[in-house]
């Protein structure tokens, strides 16, 4: 029988790599909209080796940029890298958390300062009308605010298609998506995240949102726009378009500990400003409104702001548990020292900070964040979604942002 093996490119053979570590940890691959017959091929062959990956990703980079332009050279360069490193730690190589780190996503951290943290404390006890308050006094206030801010269990189904549909009409005038691009929500429990886009292809994603953990006014219209509209779900179906529409069969698998991710979270964590503009708060008000349901947004607008510097919070956890080797009991009580988390939420960040998969994640959310912010605001804000459309349509890596400032290196 002749062999149905597909023939070798520099591409194939990169989606091949990244096709192997699904075996390795299961979810490793976030989404493939590529060739089905690799995908089979690869599972169907024998089991994968780490060390033998880790080779053959070094030998792959070395070949670059083979036939290709530089600049997709560059991007699987970068991949490339990441998973050389993720293939030695699955061999049991012993590498420093932030050299790790470093390989995945192609930034440098440190623990932040913790003056920030009380001074976002002290902006923080102003909006809640305690001013002063610290401690436990701060995270009762801030507890009874949640409370008040919370959604009823059965308003959630109502809010979620309220929000999906006036984002997605919105991002659609400025960013046209194919007519049968379509978002189904579901709902999941005993996960490590509060939701998750599984993106199947030809423009459809499922969008997960898990009901372990209250659902906040203040936070749904933030997950909607970074799960789906404009965020994790636009950018799939934009560069399924556009780029795998173009021939860039690289853009076809989504790999997790990549700088992909690195870009696709700080892409989703400024998606509901992108789209609605720093009064995001008022818009969402209306809608709320429209249900029936009471929220401020303009306090809301400035409480977000008050905690926006506690963001290196949880990445410092991480740091705390993986480069400085403090128990887990010791960083739960930094999580609620200073992030405000009550216990069992602290945990529940515990959980997500311990998988062996997902350990390091964090640093997507904080050093994205930062770095795209740094970027968009280099316009005004009435331009910022269409420069945020640069980042939906362009296969960017954090190496091109930094190359747009003239810098070689961004720091924490």
């Amino acid at each position: 029988m002749a062999s149905t093996r597909i023939s070798s490119s520099p591409v194939t053979d990169y989606l091949r790599l990244g096709l192997a570590f699904d075996r390795l940890e299961e979810g490793f691959v976030d989404a493939f909209t590529g060739d089905p017959r690799l995908r089979a091929e690869v599972a169907g062959g024998p089991a994968p080796d780490p060390a033998e990956l880790a080779d053959r990703a070094r030998g792959l980079r070395a070949d670059l940029p083979a036939d290709l332009p530089a600049d997709r050279a560059a991007f699987i360069g970068a991949h490339l890298a990441a998973l050389e490193c993720s293939a030695r730690k699955f061999a049991g190589e012993q590498i420093g958390f932030v050299d790790e780190v470093r390989a995945y996503f192609d930034v440098d951290i440190a623990m932040g300062d913790e003056q920030v943290y009380r001074d976002a404390h002290e902006a923080l006890a102003v909006e809640l009308e305690v001013p002063g308050a610290r401690g436990a006094a701060l995270a009762e206030a801030y507890a009874a605010h949640k409370r008040a801010d919370e959604i009823p269990a059965d308003r959630v189904d109502d809010c979620v298609r309220a929000f999906t549909g006036a984002l997605r009409e919105r991002v659609r005038q400025t960013y046209p998506l194919p007519d049968n691009e379509i978002v189904d929500f579901e709902v999941v429990t005993d996960k490590p995240w509060s939701g998750f886009n599984y993106y199947l292809g030809d423009y459809h994603s499922r969008v997960a949102i898990n009901v372990d953990l209250t659902q906040y006014m203040s936070s749904l219209p933030h997950l909607i726009a970074h799960e789906a509209y404009p965020g994790h779900h636009t950018e799939h179906c934009r560069k399924e378009q556009i780029l795998v529409g173009g021939g860039q069969e690289e853009q076809t698998i989504f790999l997790v500990n990549t700088p992909q991710c690195l870009m696709a979270e700080g892409l989703a964590d400024h998606a509901l400003v992108a789209a609605m503009g720093p009064d995001w708060g008022l818009w969402a008000q209306e809608i709320y409104a429209d249900l029936g349901l009471r929220f401020d947004g303009a306090r809301a607008q400035r409480v977000s702001r008050a905690t926006a510097g506690l963001l290196s919070v949880r990445q410092d956890a991480a740091l705390l548990l993986h480069d400085r080797g403090a128990d887990e009991d010791t960083v739960a009580a930094f999580l609620q020292q200073w992030l405000l988390a009550p216990p069992a939420r602290a945990r529940q960040m515990l959980r997500f900070l311990t998988s062996p998969l997902w350990r390091a994640y964090i640093s997507t959310y904080v050093e994205g964040y930062r770095l795209l912010r740094d970027w968009l605001d280099l316009v005004p804000d009435a331009d910022r979604l269409a420069r945020f459309g640069r980042l939906l349509d362009e296969p960017l890596t954090p190496a091109q942002l930094r190359a747009e400032f003239g810098v070689d290196q961004v720091g924490p």
